[in-house]
């Protein structure tokens, strides 16, 4: 199969390689635009901007998914679904359309359980015992569309915000990859 993978944070790094592991063809990714970073503020490429860099991937990255040179770009690349994770960016209708099996978003929750930004630190504070990660496609809607898959993940007593998100990371990876 023929994806673009659109991702911006170190989270979203180990699903890029899984894809680029698996037998499908990864054309290129969609990051968000190079941002100030760390405490000298310079300027820098995002995660998944860098990992696709090392493997030669080209690197789209839109201010907005709207933009008519990436609308085009995109339609040139022709994807057959475009895996997404924590992108960072709303993705207009007309623009999810344009793959034939859609945008394919992995959202660290077991939806519809903490829909939306920072379903990690949500299930935490909220004393959740179980969350997990899951695969669905997007639609209009935030975090509503049909879900294909589910793995979950217990919550430690001791766990941070960021052991539970990286263990998330890599076992969503995997059900994004089988997804």
């Amino acid at each position: 199969m023929k994806l673009v993978f659109a991702g911006t944070p170190a989270a979203a790094v180990p699903a890029l390689r899984a894809l680029l592991d698996s037998p499908h063809e990864v054309l290129a990714v969609v990051t968000r635009p190079d941002a100030r970073k760390g405490r000298g503020r310079g300027v820098a490429r995002s995660d998944v901007g860098q990992v696709a860099d090392a493997a030669g991937i080209p690197v789209l990255t839109p201010v907005h998914p709207r933009d008519p040179e990436f609308v085009d770009a995109l339609t040139a690349l022709a994807p057959d679904a475009i895996p997404v994770v924590a992108y960072g960016a709303l993705v207009p209708p007309h623009v999810l359309a344009l793959p034939r099996f859609g945008w394919i978003n992995l959202h660290v929750s077991l939806l519809p359980a903490w829909r939306g930004a920072a379903p990690v630190q949500h299930s935490i504070m909220a004393g959740d015992d179980i969350t997990g990660a899951t695969t669905f496609r997007l639609d209009a809607g935030m975090d509503t569309g049909p879900v294909f898959g589910v793995v979950t993940e217990e919550i430690l007593a001791t766990d941070t915000a960021g052991d539970l998100l990286g263990r998330l990371s890599q076992s969503g990876a995997g059900l994004l990859r089988a997804t």
